[in-house]
């Protein structure tokens, strides 16, 4: 339908022209300009904050999302994150944990059966084999295969819960592989997507049916603003995830919002320059001796390179590796590092290291970690935006500090 003619081409309604816009820009636009449907103030090159919490009821129509998605700038935030992975559906949460336990829980009951990939970041771990069990919903676990998600299928299953590239081993799965396989069975697909970014891997785009974020990482990109995303291939999952959010909270504020919108402007940079700083740091890590392993997708000898290759458009910011050093050496070598920051988190701008089992997954026992492939003496680096040459020297030093 043609609304007018300007100059003698057709112009299209805006909804439609929005419509269009989602698929034709591309990211660096998105972040920095977010579609029309999203603007509030022609006027204005940044967005307002809108803080109130209440509204008139007797004009609904108007309404966001009452009852839980209270502000303006959460229903934009959402929107904006939905455009760049390609999404019907964006929710935003007061974390990533928010994110996935509401998301999960809105869409199985006491009977379920989900499947898990078995390298899960540790929190979502423990959700899974504390928390779940408790309301009647079973959990198994596969490994990174399809005939091992095949094996661990049971007739009550109903979502698969996938995370790549994985926490802390960097493992990359076939996300178009297993869409194909899952829409057979009539099974919800969930990526936890947040070591990609929508920068580097879309995973609607090869079949998923919904992403999952830890905002906090690096769509805020400055280690100091906890937020997650839910974006959805389709409208349809909007009244059951909404529903149970009402009744969990998650609630972000208009100015957390606000800040995330802003630290978004800069994803593509930031993440390009991760990439690049990341790929090398690699490639410096595989040359030594003193380093018996180092898992990071972009390497060639990386076990699952050519899935990345065909799937990403950019290996990442993350990767983990292991130093051939007795378990006491491990501190000494973190404390001497003068510009990488052992502390937790990752995605920021700044270059941050840690042990995953003294951190991120010391939630789980020895023994479930080295099911994972995670050892004692694995770090996990999440590289910045700093000087790749700075950061290179601040780790052979440290190294030199052990004799390595």
């Amino acid at each position: 339908m043609v609304e007018r003619v300007f100059c003698g081409r057709p112009v299209l309604p805006a909804e439609r022209q929005v419509k269009i816009l989602r698929y034709m820009r591309k990211q660096e636009t998105i972040c920095t300009h977010p579609s029309p449907g999203t603007q509030n103030h022609e006027s204005a090159a940044t967005s307002a904050i809108f803080p109130a919490v209440a509204y008139n009821y007797l004009n609904a129509e108007q309404l966001l999302y009452p009852g839980f998605f209270t502000t303006y700038n959460q229903k934009r935030l959402g929107e904006i994150v939905a455009e760049l992975e390609g999404g019907e559906l964006g929710l935003v949460f007061n974390s990533g944990m928010a994110a996935i336990s509401t998301t999960i829980l809105s869409l199985v009951k006491a009977g379920d059966h989900i499947l898990f990939f078995n390298e899960l970041y540790g929190g979502t771990w423990r959700f899974a084999t504390e928390e779940l069990p408790q309301r009647g919903i079973q959990c198994s676990f596969a490994e990174n295969s399809l005939e091992s998600f095949e094996a661990a299928l049971q007739s009550n299953t109903r979502l698969v819960y996938l995370e790549t590239p994985s926490n802390p081993l960097m493992s990359i799965i076939d996300l178009e592989e297993i869409a194909y396989w899952a829409k057979k069975h009539n099974l919800i697909t969930l990526v936890d997507n947040t070591f990609a970014t929508p920068i580097n891997q879309r995973p609607i785009a090869l079949g998923i049916d919904i992403v999952l974020h830890s905002g906090t990482k690096y769509l805020g990109g400055h280690n100091d603003l906890p937020f997650g995303v839910m974006v959805a291939n389709t409208t349809e999952y909007k009244s059951t995830i909404l529903s149970t959010a009402k009744l969990y909270g998650g609630f972000l504020s208009a100015l957390s919002c606000y800040e995330a919108e802003r630290s978004i402007k800069t994803l593509v940079l930031r993440v390009e320059r991760q990439n690049e700083n990341a790929l090398k740091i690699a490639q410096y890590l595989e040359s030594l001796a003193s380093v018996k392993k180092v898992f990071y997708p972009g390497l060639p000898a990386h076990k699952d390179y050519l899935i990345a290759k065909k799937q990403m458009s950019g290996f990442g910011g993350m990767m983990s590796f292991e130093l051939d050093c007795t378990p006491d050496e491990l501190p000494v070598f973190l404390s001497e590092l003068s510009i990488i920051k052992p502390a937790l988190s990752l995605g920021g701008v700044e270059s941050l290291i840690c042990v995953p089992a003294a951190t991120s997954h010391s939630g789980m026992t020895k023994a479930e970690r080295n099911t994972m492939g995670i050892s004692d003496s694995l770090i996990r680096l999440s590289v910045g935006i700093e000087n790749c040459q700075d950061l290179i020297e601040d780790i052979a030093i440290a190294l030199n500090s052990i004799g390595k």
